[in-house]
Parts: structure tokens; C-alpha cells; sequence
């Protein structure tokens, strides 16, 4: 009977430390994740029109997710006109398009970012293909990289090795026929490279020709790239198709026309676009003068942004409706001159500008649910700053 109590109370005591163990544990295991998200950092990448190697060309800053302040953390020199950059998949590498503007020249340069050194390291350079790199994009494994060259009016397709090194490019499809526009439609003017959100094909608006063109992309092939049964489909008269996004849902493709001042919406299905509605970027009081420029929708899926330079300076926000198409909600100053390009961060609580006329990067505090911005933290001085991307590691 003694032997019998004196389990019973063991059992109980037992039982009352395991429940006071595992509470223990839990509160270990909160701290533990706490301290994980407060050790995740969000990096911003900037490039720019430097015009001269020997001074800073690419910048890479880190957001104070609490104020949107900047603070840098390193920079590259070497580089000629870093214009554009995009990030490898999973943020080990920057790929810029370089030597922009630059005549009889162009390249697509590989550089590799350690979060934990917080360093940029140059890697290598590859011919681009054409004067005037504007745009490059990665495919989902990591393996290729498509770039456009604006001037020449052409595509270049690049194998990237595993150490993030750019292999020589092994197609280079160049484009001849213009539009109505004899001043800035004389011939093709590739503008962006973007992939669909399958990855099976990419889509090349062609400022030059009033074109969308679009090409299957094969990777267990040598030469992926492979002209689609609808090889494109053609933009309003004089539009000037620049930059392209898909919806999140995979359902919607948007295209901001420069010289047209508009967005062209379009229902998608494998590699088919179906226009549905061309809507302004700019009030009804401007008539002409577009300087249209970038596009990027929110990552809930419910606002689109795109940015107009010239008179403007400002970003057009829509909300997206169930069928794809936008309605205005209004227009927010960019504080800054020339708004090339912005993005919004993975989070969709941040929008950053780029604006190399005034040589400045602004951050954006974005309010979910009216899509409204507004200004936060302190504008960073970058000459010629003219391309963003943004990265939690």
C-alpha cells in the first residue's frame, strides 16, 4: 500500500514538471523565432548611371522595416552604367545590364551578395548582344538569363554556371521593323524581358514596333528560346510598350506604354495575351508629352502602380477589379524627378523609386487595404540612381 502511495505522488510530480517543462519549451521555442525574425534583414539594391568606372555604380542599402529608413551597407566600383539589375532566384547573385548608353558597347555583368559579409563581388562580364542593355530577368532555376537590348532592337539568351557566372551567350535574336512615330519608332526598340509566371515563355514589348513579342522557353534545350505560335500581338499605333507584369493569379498581363501614357490589360492563357482594356496613366488635363514608365502590381494582387516622368513625376495607382480590369484610384508625387523605375517589397508594405534625373531613391509606406502611399523615412542621395530591387534574407 506505502509502495502504491508513493508512486502516485511520483506521478503526479512528474506529471506537473513535464507540464511546466513544456510550457518552458514553448516560451524557448517564441524567443527562438523571434529572435530568427529580428535577424532577417531587407536589402536594397540599386544601380545607376555613373559614367565613369571609378566611381560607385551599384549600391546596396539596408531597410529599417520600422521607419523605411536607408542605411548603406556597401557599393561597387569598376562598373560602367549598372542601369538595370534583377536578382537570382534565391539572392545569391546581381545581374546588371551595363555599359548602357554607351556607344558601340554593352554587357551583362554577374555579381555575388554574402548577407552574412554583407559584400558585393564582381564575378564576370558577357557581351550583351547589342548597344544599350535595358533589361534582364532570370528563369526560376537559376540556370538562364534573357536581356534586351533597346538600341539595336535585340534578345540575348545566357547560361548561368552554378557559381553564378555567366556563360557566353548562345542566341541573339535581333529586330528590324518601326511604328508610326519616324522620331522614336524608326526600328525595334526591345524594352523588358519578362518571363510568364509558369516560366514557360517570355514576353518582349518592343517600343520601336508597337509589339508584344512572345517566345516559348524550352530549358532542356541548348537554344531555349523558340517563337510562339502567336509570335506577338500588336500595341495601339505609337504606344510604345516599355515595361510588363502578370497578376499574381497567373490570369492577367499589364503593359505600360511610354509614348502612349496608358496601361494595356490583357486576359492570359499559355502564351496567348487577349486585350480587354487600355486605360491612362495621367488625368484627363494632359494631352500629350508621355513619359510613361514602370509597372508593378501589389503582392495581395489588388493595386497596380505605374510611374510617369516628364511633367508628371508621379505613380498612377489602380485598384484591380475580379475580371482583371483597373479603375483609377489616384495619383502620389514621387518627391523626386524622372521616376525610371520602383518596386515594392515582398511584404507589399514598401514601394522604393528611383529617380536619376534628381539623383534620389524614396521610400514608400503602401496602406493594404486603400493602395495609397506615403512618404517615410529620409530620401538617399545616388547620382544618377536609376534601377531598384528590394530582398529579405
Amino acid at each position: 500500500m506505502a509502495k502504491f502511495i508513493v508512486r502516485y505522488y511520483l506521478f503526479k510530480i512528474l506529471k506537473k514538471l513535464i507540464k511546466k517543462l513544456k510550457k518552458t519549451l514553448s516560451t524557448i521555442l517564441v524567443i527562438l523565432a523571434g529572435l530568427k525574425l529580428c535577424a532577417q534583414h531587407t536589402y536594397v539594391f540599386f544601380g545607376s548611371f555613373n559614367h565613369d568606372k571609378e566611381t560607385e555604380g551599384i549600391y546596396v542599402y539596408e531597410l529599417d522595416t520600422l521607419k523605411g529608413n536607408l542605411s548603406k551597407v556597401t557599393s561597387v566600383k569598376g562598373v560602367l552604367n549598372p542601369s538595370f539589375l534583377t536578382l537570382s532566384q534565391n539572392g545569391k547573385y546581381v545581374f546588371a545590364c551595363t555599359e548602357s548608353k554607351t556607344k558601340n558597347a554593352g554587357s551583362v555583368s554577374s555579381f555575388g551578395f554574402n548577407p552574412e559579409k554583407r559584400s558585393l563581388t564582381f564575378i564576370n562580364s558577357q557581351k550583351s548582344g547589342g548597344e544599350n542593355p535595358v533589361y534582364l530577368t532570370t528563369h526560376k532555376n537559376g540556370k538562364w538569363l534573357v536581356n534586351g537590348n533597346y538600341t539595336e532592337g535585340s534578345v540575348s539568351v545566357y547560361p548561368i554556371s552554378e557559381n553564378g557566372m555567366i556563360e557566353p551567350g548562345v542566341q541573339n535574336f535581333q529586330f528590324s521593323e518601326g511604328s508610326v512615330n519616324p522620331d522614336r519608332q524608326d526600328h525595334a526598340h526591345i524594352h523588358s524581358t519578362v518571363f510568364s509566371p509558369d516560366f514557360n515563355y517570355v514576353f518582349l514589348p518592343d517600343l520601336g514596333a508597337d509589339k508584344i513579342r512572345a517566345y516559348k522557353f524550352e530549358t532542356d534545350k541548348k537554344e531555349p528560346l523558340i517563337e510562339a505560335e502567336k509570335p506577338f500581338i500588336t500595341t495601339a499605333p505609337g504606344s510604345g510598350p516599355r515595361h510588363f507584369t502578370f497578376h499574381p493569379n497567373g490570369k492577367f498581363a499589364y503593359c505600360i506604354e511610354e509614348m502612349g501614357g496608358a496601361v494595356s490589360v490583357y486576359q492570359y492563357d499559355s502564351g496567348i495575351l487577349k486585350p480587354i482594356q487600355r486605360i491612362n496613366t495621367h488625368s484627363d488635363e494632359l494631352k500629350g508629352d508621355f513619359e510613361s514608365s514602370d509597372v508593378h502590381i501589389s503582392p495581395d494582387g489588388r493595386y497596380l502602380y505605374a510611374s510617369n516622368r516628364g511633367s508628371e513625376n508621379n505613380i498612377a495607382i489602380f485598384s484591380i477589379l475580379n475580371d482583371g480590369t483597373l479603375k483609377t484610384v489616384g495619383y502620389q508625387s514621387t518627391k523626386g524627378k524622372h521616376p525610371r523605375t520602383f518596386t515594392i517589397d515582398s511584404s507589399g508594405k514598401f514601394l522604393i523609386v528611383a529617380h536619376p534625373v534628381s539623383g534620389t531613391a524614396v521610400v514608400f509606406k503602401r496602406n493594404a487595404e486603400t493602395g495609397l502611399l506615403r512618404k517615410v523615412g529620409r530620401e538617399v542621395k545616388l547620382d544618377g540612381v536609376s534601377t531598384v530591387q528590394i530582398r529579405k534574407y
